[in-house]
């Protein structure tokens, strides 16, 4: 069975984390900016993830994501990721 059969595809999982945190606000909805800020949210984890699978190879990583690898590097930078093959991140938090 896929992921979609079984949903637990990234879509359905997403929907399923936005839905609880639109439940959390109850009467409320949550504060202007959600788009730019759900964005911010998922973009460290997916850069550190990836490059942890793929061992810290920028080159593999980029081509992963479909970025280019000067795309990945500024991001790396602008988010002070560590880099390179030496910085495994297993176990990091992303909160």
């Amino acid at each position: 069975m896929s992921e979609r059969q079984n949903g637990a595809g990234l879509a359905a999982t997403i929907e399923r984390h936005l839905r609880d945190y639109f439940a959390a606000h109850e009467s409320d909805l949550p504060a202007s900016g959600l788009y730019d800020r759900v964005l911010q949210e998922i973009e460290r984890p997916l850069l550190t993830i990836t490059l942890d699978e793929c061992r810290g190879n920028q080159l593999r990583a980029a081509a992963l994501l479909g970025l280019n690898r000067n795309t990945l590097r500024k991001k790396i930078r602008e988010l002070g990721l560590p880099a390179g093959r030496s910085a495994r991140h297993k176990g990091a938090r992303y909160d």
